[in-house]
Order: C-alpha cells, then structure tokens, then sequence
C-alpha cells in the first residue's frame, strides 16, 4: 500500500505542503545553465537548497556530474544515485576522514574544501587510497566573513603553497569563494558591487598565489544574487556555484535575482480559526512548516501570501499561524474555515528542509514527489 500523492488535486494533500512548481524549476535551472555556457564558465551547481536527486539532474543538464554539497550525508546520497565530480563544500575536520577517504576510493573525482594549516596538515597525515590523492579546494574569504582564508593574509598564500607542495598526497584544484555577504545588499546596484569586489580580490590572490609557482586549476565563486548578475569579469572565472537559483525565494526577489512570479516554491496552509475580536485568523502552518526566517524584513511578515497582499503572518508558533490584514478589517467570509492559502517563503533553503517530501505540481495537480536526504 502506498501513500503517495502522485494524481492527486493540491486540494487533497494534508497542510502544511511544500510545493514546488515543476516548470519553474526546470526554467530556473536551465536559465543558470545558460548562464553560465554564455559565459564560457562551468557550473558546479550547490545541492544544499534542495538536496533531492531530480533537482541535482536538472541541475546538472542530465550529466550527475559537477555539484557541490554541504553535508557528507548529500555526498554519499549523490554518490548512491550515479553522480560524480562531488565536492564537499564544507571545512575539512580529521573527524571527517574515514567518510572521505571512502568516497575518494569510490568516486572518479571526489574533492574536500580546507581552510586552515590544521585541515591541510590532516590531510598530509593521511593516506589517500590507492591510486588517488586528495583532490583539494582552499576556501577563501574574500568579505563574506564566514569559513575561508582571508584573501589578504600572506598565511592564505603560504597555504595555498603548501598544498601545491604535496602532489604525491595533494592534487590542489583551485579556489573557492563564497559571496554570502551578496544577501545584505538592500539594491541590485549594491549586489553588482560585493560581486565585483568579490571577483577582484580573488583574482588579485590568485596573482600572488602563481607568484609562488602556485597554479590554481579552477578558481569560482558563488551565491545566486551575484550569479544572476553575470558580468563580463565573471567570464575570468572557472566555475559559478550557486544554489538557491533552484527554487528562489522572496529574500531573492528584494535583492533583484528574481521575480515574485518565478518563485518556485510554496507552502500550502489551511485557516483553522476565525477571531473577530482580534481581527485574525489562525493557519495550520506554524514554524515547523515555514521557519520564522525573514522576521522583520517584510511587511507581510514571513513570507508574501499569494494573491493576498493584505494579508500579514503576523506571528507564528510550532504549529500554527497567526494572520491578520495589513489595513482594515478581515472578510472573513472571503477565506473560509478549510480553505486554502499559499506562502511564498523568505528563504526557500531554510523551509524546503521542513519538509520530508516535496509536491511537484502542474497546475493544481500532483505528478511528483520528490524526497530529499537529510542528515549530516
């Protein structure tokens, strides 16, 4: 007997639901594809948003080769579901090894991302499997303040030199840069600048890395507000990496990567409660269904209820939420007691991994579920 949901009306599903809008996706992966041909650059498409096989397909144009993931859990997930060229996007710990060690033995390319002399050192204490070496990334922090090299520090050159030193141990790859610090940008003109910036310190390091007869095979960067602003200097990269591009979110739409319109995900809610007195309703979609990310950014709240743009999530607890109008009184007899409503969530990323399973739609009907590993 089974559960699935596949042939059945939006209507019929159990809410809170995650859904996704099957041509939206395709056209958002695709779109990045594009991108990225037009420009002469790979893509090495990030799998966190998502972390499902069908998503990492389009992603990859068919191939299953070239993505990176941030959990060891989505690297033998992929590895499990035929992709290859797998890079851990995440700092490399000695905790770490027995798990990648394996997937080296396993994969035709299999890489780890280091950023620090104590992972490099990890690395060099350890033996590859037979026949491969460590195939390695240097994470570098070029203003996003996270994980990461400074790009300034001549302790990030010594490092890079010190992994090009080691070719019977070490096959040094190249550079990899986020640009998380794109997502505080409050206008597009202000994203084009933190790419930018991004772009001329890493290329300014790689400079000073050949210096030191250091070669960087592959040097790209990342984030879906900086890769959906291509720009000619983007063409002196290897490969892009961004990841929210999948579904977008409508933390994407204020920074000007997207259009509410091509948002490709949504949470469907039902109104469990009428309150007059207080001028709400009450959703069966609390923060376990929607996270409360995005408080305070919006004047609806949460997230941006589709064709309702009265309406506020003005609160929200482990299962329920709060929703009142943003001027007037509430028509209750407009959002009956059981009827649908549907949430645009601030960080796709953030609400995907509420969900065990996603409802791909066409219309208003369910031709797919799509489940996504979790764990780490």
């Amino acid at each position: 007997m089974t559960n699935s949901k596949v042939g059945h009306r939006i209507e019929e599903l159990t809410t809170p639901a995650f859904l996704l809008d099957l041509v939206k996706v395709k056209s958002n992966c695709q779109g990045m594809l594009e991108t990225c041909k037009a420009m002469g650059v790979s893509l090495r498409a990030q799998t966190k948003t998502h972390k499902t096989v069908e998503g990492a397909v389009l992603q990859t144009g068919g191939s299953r080769k070239g993505i990176v993931t941030s959990t060891i859990d989505e690297c033998e997930f992929y590895a499990d579901h035929g992709f290859d060229d797998i890079l851990y996007g995440y700092p490399l710990i000695a905790h770490h090894m027995p798990r990648i060690s394996a997937l080296t033995r396993r994969l035709e390319k299999f890489h780890v991302m280091v950023d620090s002399k104590l992972a490099v050192e990890t690395l060099i204490a350890s033996q590859p499997p037979t026949g491969k070496t460590w195939s390695v990334f240097l994470k570098v922090d070029c203003g996003n303040n996270r994980a990461g090299v400074w790009w300034e520090d001549e302790e990030s050159i010594i490092l890079a030199h010190q992994l090009g030193s080691y070719s019977s141990l070490i096959t040094f790859r190249g550079l990899y840069v986020h640009c998380g610090n794109s997502y505080y940008a409050k206008t597009d003109v202000e994203v084009e600048k933190v790419r930018d910036e991004n772009i001329e310190r890493l290329l300014n390091f790689v400079d000073r890395v050949k210096e030191r007869g250091v070669t960087c095979e592959t040097i790209g960067i990342g984030s879906t507000p900086s890769c959906k602003k291509p720009s000619d200097n983007m063409k002196k990269l290897d490969e892009l990496h961004p990841g929210n591009y999948v579904f977008l979110d409508v933390q994407q739409s204020t920074l000007g990567s997207c259009i509410v319109d091509e948002i490709a995900c949504r949470v469907a809610t039902r109104i469990i409660g009428h309150y007059p007195k207080r001028n709400q309703m009450l959703i069966d979609c609390g923060f376990t269904g929607l996270t409360k990310q995005g408080e305070g950014m919006l004047v609806t709240g949460y997230g941006i209820i589709r064709d309702n743009p009265n309406l506020k999530i003005c609160n929200m607890t482990q299962e329920i939420g709060y929703i009142e109008p943003l001027k007037g009184k509430l028509d209750f007899e407009k959002y009956p007691v059981g009827s649908l409503l549907f949430i645009f969530p601030w960080h796709s990323c953030a609400t995907a991994a509420m969900h065990s399973v996603y409802y791909v739609i066409e219309e208003d009907k369910v031709v797919a579920e799509w489940k996504p590993t979790r764990g780490w």
